[in-house]
């Protein structure tokens, strides 16, 4: 399966429930008024584009119905996907260019950040890269035990400590052996703990004070792994992180289980995080790079 195709399937409940709802709305209205604006908006709101972003959508639609003198509602969606398309497009890329490169991955348990780092493992291994992951989420052994059983799935090594070890620890000599071992790149897992911002902040900035120490000048990205299927919360979820962590970009997870994708429109637009990875099924090559292109194509398929 293509990649349009997997990001087309994977969509299927978002465009059944977002796109489904506007298309009833236009269907409803035999010309453009104040009425068919509030519907589309509440129509987005509902379907977890967020009230800010909705409302920001809805004005631009005003603005470009306007600007364009269009007078049809058959011609109103084909706008809205523009706008979006537009509010979209940002930096989706990773910055990987140094020897080694370092990915932190940070997010709540249960947002599939484990997996996720071993499908990034799999997919730059594929690509020919030396890639060496770190165990830096110290607090479960359970975490430690899954990562293993990823980085042997994916045919990466592993520095791992015991449970309760010093995360910024792991990290080190992560990084040590990365060097030792001329790694291309180095992913490194963290605690997903929110409970405590303080705790989280402190561990974060410790482990960021041993990235910044010993892989000097070399490239940092810092993914937050949020899970789409709960829909505001992972936008809330974000923000806190935002506060305690530097962070690079956004993971978005099990887009292809739930009618919630349109998160990615406020998490781009209210938070200004670009969303650089999409998963879209449960296999190795089903984490897929964001293209906004491609997401809103594939969105508003009919």
């Amino acid at each position: 399966m293509g990649l349009f195709a997997k990001i087309k399937t994977g969509l299927q409940k978002t465009r059944d429930s977002m796109i489904g709802k506007m298309d009833a709305v236009l269907g409803s209205f035999t010309r453009i008024d104040e009425d068919l604006f509030e519907e589309l908006e509440e129509t987005l709101i509902l379907s977890d584009v967020g009230v800010e972003t909705a409302v920001k959508l809805c004005d631009r639609l005003r603005q470009t119905v306007k600007e364009r003198r269009v007078t049809e509602p058959s011609e109103v969606k084909a706008i809205l996907q523009e706008l979006m398309a537009d509010m979209l497009r940002h930096d989706n890329g990773l910055e990987l260019t140094t020897r080694p490169s370092v990915i932190l991955m940070i997010g709540v348990n249960g947002a599939g950040k484990t997996t996720t780092i071993g499908k990034l493992a799999y997919r730059f291994r594929e690509d020919g890269s030396r890639v060496l992951l770190g165990a830096a989420d110290t607090f479960r052994a359970a975490a430690i035990d899954q990562l293993q059983v990823w980085a042997d799935r994916a045919g990466v090594p592993l520095i791992r400590h015991d449970e309760g070890s010093d995360p910024a620890a792991v990290v080190f000599d992560t990084l040590s052996a990365a060097k030792a071992r001329d790694v291309d790149i180095v992913i490194c897992d963290t605690a997903g703990r929110l409970q405590n911002k303080k705790n989280l902040m402190e561990e974060l900035s410790k482990i960021s004070r041993v990235i910044a120490r010993e892989a000097e000048g070399c490239d940092l990205e810092t993914l937050l792994v949020l899970d789409a299927t709960t829909g505001q919360n992972a936008v809330q979820q974000a923000r806190q992180f935002q506060e305690a962590a530097g962070i690079t970009g956004i993971v978005l997870t099990k887009l292809d289980g739930t009618a919630k994708g349109g998160i990615i429109l406020s998490i781009e637009d209210e938070l200004g995080l670009p969303v650089k990875f999409v998963g879209v099924g449960e296999q190795m090559d089903d984490l897929q790079p964001f293209d906004p292109d491609a997401f809103i194509a594939a969105l508003f398929e009919e």
